[in-house]
């Protein structure tokens, strides 16, 4: 292992669970990256997703400055293309960085990256996905949990037509782990409950493939013939409900959601999406962060984890594992509002005024 900030104290910090870690004091050993600055580096996948630039990346840097204020924080972001998070992990190692946060385009192909980065002495913290190779930590939400969330939210927002309805499922992208986990979590509520009329897999969790496939199914199955979409993300619902409406579907069925986008939470005061899945981003940017600022000094990673989960080797790391809420029209002043993560004023714009009255949004 690299040398890095050896024998600075550890005090206790919580942050939603209890995770432990001190700022960074005088007098700490100096990382090798010439400089005598340790630094961590964030690697995001998209640009698709707004949670990764607007929440994750801002959340993390701040959390690692306060940990650490002797710390440097670079972060980089592949745009969907595995190619070139391939090369920004190849980049980081050589430049020596002294942990890397890793939020992976596809966790089985960056995991000869990962394995790169190990014997590198360079600690890699999977984010919010997890990816193949020798990881040191995880960081995320159960994702069957999700899925869970999502379905039994959709078979609600379904009603009576739960027994004789179909729905369609807008999964994520298959390389994404966690969109398998989704996808399992949702199967698990909704088969035997509800006909799924039809399914589709979505690469890159692309917007416009969702839209394209929204429309395909209404035309193969009819548009009065749609009772729900299981929609996996906001993106994904974005595009779907776009298609719903071209196509002039009224009303429009349920449709879910996840990651509490801003857009997304609009929607569902207007009515056109059902649900989002919010999992509070402060928490899990304040994982990766205590994590990583852990990794900088060498410590036992146990010792901010909650959890502990099975890598795709076999072997056991340590993990902070959150918990994901529902967000319906009921609870957003008690969900994102009340946590800070939009204000109603953000919310509510002049064309949703009479929605947000509504919705006890005042």
């Amino acid at each position: 292992m690299k040398a890095r900030l050896r024998g600075a104290v550890v005090a206790v910090a919580a942050f939603s669970t209890t995770v432990a870690l001190a700022t960074c004091g005088p007098g700490a050993d100096t990382g090798s990256d010439g400089d005598g600055t340790p630094t961590i580096a964030l690697l995001l996948p998209d640009a698709t997703t707004a949670r990764w630039e607007t929440q994750d990346r801002p959340l993390m840097e701040r959390e690692i400055r306060r940990l650490c204020g002797d710390c440097a924080f670079e972060h980089v972001n592949a745009k969907g293309e595995v190619a070139l998070q391939q090369q920004q992990m190849n980049s980081m190692i050589a430049k020596g960085v002294d942990a890397i946060v890793l939020v992976a385009v596809d966790g089985r192909s960056l995991s000869a990256a990962v394995g790169k980065a190990h014997e590198a002495g360079i600690p890699v913290i999977a984010y919010d996905r997890l990816s193949q190779g020798p990881v040191s930590g995880y960081v995320s939400f159960d994702g069957e949990e999700v899925g869970r969330l999502q379905g039994t939210a959709l078979l609600k927002g379904m009603g009576e037509r739960v027994a004789d309805g179909q729905i369609v499922m807008m999964n994520g992208d298959p390389s994404d782990p966690n969109a398998v986990s989704f996808k399992k979590g949702a199967l698990s509520v909704l088969t035997g409950r509800v006909k799924i009329g039809k399914a589709y897999d979505t690469l890159q969790w692309r917007t416009e493939a969702a839209n394209l496939n929204m429309a395909g199914a209404i035309a193969a199955l009819g548009a009065g013939n749609i009772h729900g979409v299981y929609a996996a993300n906001d993106g994904l619902a974005a595009g779907t409900i776009s298609a719903l409406r071209a196509n002039k579907v009224e009303p429009l069925p349920p449709v879910t959601g996840q990651d509490a986008e801003l857009a997304a939470v609009r929607r569902i005061v207007s009515g056109h999406q059902y649900m989002t899945v919010y999992k509070p981003f402060a928490p899990e940017a304040s994982g990766g962060a205590a994590m990583a600022v852990a990794a900088v000094r060498d410590e036992n990673l146990e010792r901010v984890a909650t959890d502990t989960v099975t890598t795709h080797g076999g072997g056991k790391v340590p993990a902070i594992m959150l918990s994901p809420v529902a967000v319906t029209v009921d609870n957003i002043k008690d969900t994102v509002v009340k946590d800070g993560v939009y204000t109603v004023q953000q919310i509510c714009t002049p064309r949703l005024g009479a929605a947000c009255d509504r919705a006890g949004l005042t």
